[in-house]
């Protein structure tokens, strides 16, 4: 199908995943981290202490998702979309008026548990259900909001907190969230998308439907997710340390926060090219290869002292996000169906959360130990090399059980 006429025939579904994707932006640590500076001052924190709140606000929220993401699997996605827009919108609010850390705490948590978390699980489920010849395609669509949210609010945002202080900045973030974006996404996402003769054969035959009680027992799942989890953890510990980083480094940070301007543009253009990639090879086929980007942009980071080199990790890095979004929206129906789909991927992204709090709070406990920032980016970088290794067995495995899917037997991870 050409793609004008993919966009014309799917644009509502395709535009309300790109807007929960967009406004998730508001609960990612690229975004609450621009407020990392004046935090630690109000609040009189250490680097070490505030990547303390902020892992335990993480990994609480990292708890409670696997809970909240089954609703998928029992509800329709306009009225779980509809109290996740509410949820951070109200998040965001409480971040504006906070003045106690507890209130803090929470208000981390909330932003975390809906904006990270549910906002985005909601998009990519939905449309990983909605669409299954052209996943790829779909996914890549919906994903150019997280670039375009970037690009927006991180710029955006540090003008405000300029102009009307980091609290106004919040409460604008508020504000469009309740007027803007639950009106809009609720409307689009109202109808299902549901299969239409016109859509083309499938070229990638989804695996059976595992239930998450299987899922957790397979082996092989757990060896995807050390490759999964990467990025999260890495790319979160650089955002989350941008300041520190620019301070290190004697860079300015209106530069660095124009540098989201690189990422957004050539994650947006890596997100299109993956996501036709997908369409024609599949997911698990690219799975080894993802991870190489984001190793050579902490090699990067961690060995060009001018600030050019800052752009150059943006530059890496979107290329990274956008292969790495859409494979790991696209490749868990390949290895799971999508029956149980909101629980099992309920199950991935609190994981990732999980490491996106790990990476902060572990970061900021050896900054204040003395171990030399870039040398932990160049322990990231190795570790990414390595772990493309494992994601070319998981690959091969996951691609041959596939091919048994004939016979379930086969393929349960009990035998």
């Amino acid at each position: 199908m050409p793609f004008a006429a993919f966009l014309r025939d799917n644009a509502r579904w395709i535009f309300g995943g790109f807007l929960m994707t967009f406004f998730s932006t508001i609960g990612q640590t690229v975004f609450i981290s621009l407020s990392a500076g004046h935090i630690r001052e109000e609040y009189g924190l250490s680097h070490g202490g505030w990547g303390t709140v902020y892992m335990i606000a993480t990994l609480a929220s990292a708890l409670t998702l696997p809970y909240l993401g089954t609703m998928l699997d029992r509800h329709r996605v306009v009225r779980i979309a509809a109290a996740v827009t509410a949820m951070l919108g109200a998040a965001a609010l409480l971040m504006a008026v906070s003045d106690h850390i507890v209130f803090l705490l929470l208000a981390v948590y909330l932003l975390r548990l809906f904006g990270q978390g549910m906002m985005t699980h909601t998009a990519y489920t939905a449309t990983a259900r909605w669409f299954s010849a052209q996943r790829g395609k779909a996914l890549s669509l919906v994903i150019l909001g997280h670039n375009a949210g970037d690009a927006v609010f991180t710029t955006v945002f540090v003008a405000l907190a300029a102009g009307i202080g980091w609290r106004n900045g919040w409460i604008a973030a508020a504000c469009l969230l309740f007027l803007l974006a639950l009106p809009l996404v609720t409307k689009l996402v109202a109808v299902d998308r549901t299969p239409r003769a016109a859509d083309p054969a499938p070229r990638i035959v989804d695996a059976r439907d595992w239930t998450r009680a299987e899922v957790v027992r397979d082996p092989l799942f757990y060896l995807a997710m050390t490759g999964v989890m990467a990025p999260s953890f890495i790319v979160t510990v650089v955002l989350f340390h941008q300041v520190y980083l620019v301070d290190l480094r004697g860079w300015s940070l209106e530069v660095f926060a124009s540098g989201f301007i690189v990422w957004a543009v050539v994650n947006s253009i890596f997100t299109v090219i993956s996501g036709r990639l997908i369409d024609r090879f599949s997911g698990l086929a690219l799975l080894p290869y993802v991870l190489l980007p984001l190793g050579l942009s902490c090699f990067a980071l961690a060995g060009i002292e001018a600030q050019w080199g800052a752009f150059l990790y943006m530059a890496l890095v979107g290329v990274s996000n956008g292969l790495s979004t859409t494979l790991f929206g696209a490749v868990w129906p390949e290895m799971y169906g999508t029956r149980h789909l909101g629980a099992i991927r309920s199950l991935i992204v609190s994981a990732t959360v999980l490491a996106s709090a790990a990476g902060p709070g572990l970061t900021g406990f050896l900054i204040d130990r003395g171990v030399p920032y870039m040398a932990q980016l160049v322990a990231m970088g190795a570790y990414c090399v390595f772990i493309c290794v494992v994601m070319l067995y998981v690959s091969r495995t996951a691609r041959g059980r596939a091919q048994r899917q004939d016979s379930p037997e086969s393929l349960s991870p009990r035998s």
